[in-house]
């Protein structure tokens, strides 16, 4: 089992706490909070090893779970590959794309591995229908939430755009091209609303829209490509997917056929494929583990992390 230590014992840390604790590829060894009021608390609270200082924790892992606020990601990572610890570190990876660039660099030349938090890569929704999404043209992503204030110290852009700026740069084979986009705060000192259009040289669009003062919560993206339409719903945990294909001679009583201007007759069928369910924050901690003990390379690597906090950056520019 892989020794791991959280820094941050937050509302995600204590996440991260239990689900390290229930493991069968970690042995949760303790954690560390530079609150100590709240530290104290969870430890009495869970019966987690409290270690007073980020050394003190580090030198007692193998893995470093980085659940800080974003602008301690740098320095915390640092220290723990620094002491050539494997760190998993939430999402957005860290402050400036330079920080990011930087704790790459030091991650391979201490040959340790280091893997990002964006979970909703392992949302089952999405997992059921990645392998189905191929040379997408068009993409539509909506990711809308009640006001909550806990997150309201970054932009809307990294706090919940950033979830499907990833999604959209695993299945974009392709370079960005250019970043359109309009934010509006509206009762933070960062936007709480924005719109992006992110378009792709290889002629890809996507259409990104997220808010944190919506009056329903809604986390959809949809997928257009050559003879089909793929929808996910990472909140539902739902995917549809619609395909067409050449119409047969003599269509079934039942069969969905079209027909265009000229003439030529396509039938839509659906191809929804099982969700399984899954515990998505679980399912990325332990495919770490695995590409820890096989050598692998982690589903979300480092640099999936620094492209998206590239991407976030261009699209905040633009406010």
């Amino acid at each position: 089992m892989i020794k791991a230590g959280v820094l941050g014992a937050g509302h995600l840390g204590k996440i991260h706490l239990r689900l390290l604790n229930q493991s069968d590829k970690y042995e949760l060894v303790g954690f560390y909070d530079a609150d100590e009021e709240n530290a104290k608390k969870v430890e009495a609270e869970f019966g987690y090893k409290y270690f007073n200082t980020i050394e003190a924790l580090i030198a007692a892992v193998d893995m470093v779970d980085i659940v800080t606020p974003t602008l301690s990601h740098y320095d915390c990572a640092k220290k723990a590959i620094a002491k050539g610890k494997h760190i998993f570190i939430e999402k957005p990876i860290t402050n400036t794309v330079e920080e990011a660039e930087e704790i790459r660099e030091l991650l391979a030349q201490h040959n340790i591995r280091g893997q990002v938090g964006h979970v909703e890569r392992f949302n089952p929704a999405f997992i059921a229908v990645k392998d189905k999404i191929e040379n997408p043209k068009f993409i539509e992503a909506h990711r809308l939430a009640e006001f909550n204030p806990r997150g309201t110290d970054v932009p809307v852009v990294l706090d919940l755009m950033i979830h499907d700026i990833d999604i959209i740069l695993s299945v974009v084979k392709s370079k960005v091209k250019s970043v359109s986009a309009s934010g509006v705060s509206v009762i933070s000192d960062t936007p709480d609303i924005a719109n992006a259009r992110i378009e792709f040289e290889n002629g890809c669009v996507a259409n990104l829209t997220a808010s944190r003062i919506s009056l329903k919560n809604m986390r959809k993206t949809r997928f257009f490509q050559r003879d089909a339409y793929i929808s996910v719903d990472f909140l539902e945990k739902k995917c549809e997917v619609v395909k067409m294909k050449d119409a047969p001679e003599i269509p079934g009583d039942f069969d969905m056929v079209l027909q265009n201007a000229e003439g030529v007759k396509k039938q839509i069928y659906f191809d929804n494929p099982e969700v399984t369910t899954n515990n998505a924050i679980l399912d990325e901690l332990e495919t770490f583990a695995d590409a820890i003990k096989n050598n692998t390379k982690p589903i979300v690597t480092l640099h999936d992390g620094t492209e998206a906090l590239r991407v976030a950056n261009m699209i905040i520019e633009q406010f």
